[in-house]
C-alpha cells in the first residue's frame, strides 16, 4: 500500500523574491498558485533579479490585492511603499532561458525606483500577465527529503529556503524523485510530476537575514553526488510539475501518485 501522502506547507509570495506567505489552501491554475509571482524585477539587460544575489530583497514582504491592483511592501510593521500597480508599457522577458513571459512594466516609476535601491542597480518592476515561475508553476517537496538533508550536516534546517509551492509528509526521503512523468492527485487538483529542480545558490542564504550562513549545495551534493537533468548537471532537491488538472489545494489534502501521464 502506498504511503498516505499529506500536504503540510504551502508556501506563495505576490513578488518574486520576498519573504513567503503560508497559506491555508491555494487555487492551483495553470500558472501554478494564483496570485503567486505576480511582479518580478529585470535589470537593464532584461535578466530576471532574485534573492540568489541580491540581499536587498530580504526581510521584505507583499501583499496584494488583484481586485484593486493595490500591492503594498513592508518591512516588520513599517510599510515601505503601497498604491496601485496600474499596468504600463508591455514588455516579453526571457526568465533563465527556459521560457518567455509577457508582463506590463508598472507604470508609477517610484515601485521601480525602490527596487532599485534596494538592489543596487537599476530594475524594472514588473507585472506578469500569469506568473513568472521559474520552470514549471508547480515545485514539491518531502519534508522526508528535508530531514534526511538534515542528517546529514544541516541541523534545524528552514525549508523556506527551496521556496517550494508544495510540501508534503510521508514515503522515504526523496520520493518524490521517482514520480517523475507520472500524474499526482493533490487536493482538487491534479499535477503532472516532472524532473527534480536544480538548486542555486539562494538557498545558502538565511531566509530572514539573507545572510550566507549554510552550505546548502554542497550538504546536498556530500550525500546526492552531482545529478544529471535537463538543466544540466548539480544539486538537486525536489521536484517540478505541472497543473493538468485545476483545483483548490489545502493543508491536509492527500497527495496520491495514480499513474503515468
Amino acid at each position: 500500500m502506498d504511503p498516505a501522502y499529506r500536504v503540510t506547507r504551502l508556501s506563495t509570495t505576490p513578488v518574486k523574491g520576498l519573504a513567503l506567505h503560508h497559506p491555508d489552501s491555494i487555487e492551483l491554475t495553470s500558472d501554478g498558485a494564483l496570485g503567486d509571482r505576480v511582479f518580478f524585477l529585470v535589470d537593464d539587460h532584461g535578466e530576471v533579479q532574485s534573492c540568489t544575489a541580491n540581499r536587498g530583497l530580504f526581510g521584505l514582504t507583499a501583499a496584494y490585492d488583484s481586485a484593486s491592483r493595490r500591492l503594498a511592501i513592508t518591512r516588520g510593521q513599517e510599510v515601505v511603499i503601497e498604491g496601485v500597480a496600474e499596468p504600463g508599457p508591455a514588455v516579453t522577458v526571457d526568465l533563465w532561458g527556459v521560457r518567455t513571459v509577457v508582463a506590463d512594466t508598472v507604470a508609477d516609476p517610484a515601485w521601480s525606483a525602490l527596487f532599485s535601491d534596494l538592489v543596487g542597480k537599476p530594475v524594472r518592476f514588473l507585472h506578469a500577465r500569469g506568473s513568472a515561475y521559474d520552470v514549471w508553476p508547480v515545485t514539491l517537496v518531502g519534508t522526508a527529503s528535508l530531514d534526511e538533508l538534515a542528517r546529514h550536516g544541516a541541523d534545524g534546517l528552514d525549508a523556506r529556503r527551496f521556496r517550494m509551492l508544495v510540501e508534503f509528509s510521508g514515503g522515504d526521503p526523496h520520493v518524490e524523485d521517482s514520480w517523475a512523468g507520472s500524474l499526482l492527485e493533490v487536493g482538487g487538483a491534479v499535477v503532472r510530476a516532472g524532473g527534480p529542480v536544480k538548486r542555486c545558490a539562494a538557498t545558502t542564504r538565511d531566509p530572514d537575514s539573507g545572510e550566507v550562513d549554510l552550505q546548502t549545495l554542497r550538504l546536498i551534493t556530500s550525500y546526492r553526488g552531482r545529478q544529471e537533468s535537463e538543466f544540466g548537471v548539480g544539486a538537486h532537491f525536489g521536484v517540478y510539475g505541472e497543473v493538468v488538472e485545476p483545483g483548490r489545494v489545502s493543508l491536509g489534502d492527500r497527495l496520491t501518485p495514480v499513474g503515468d501521464a
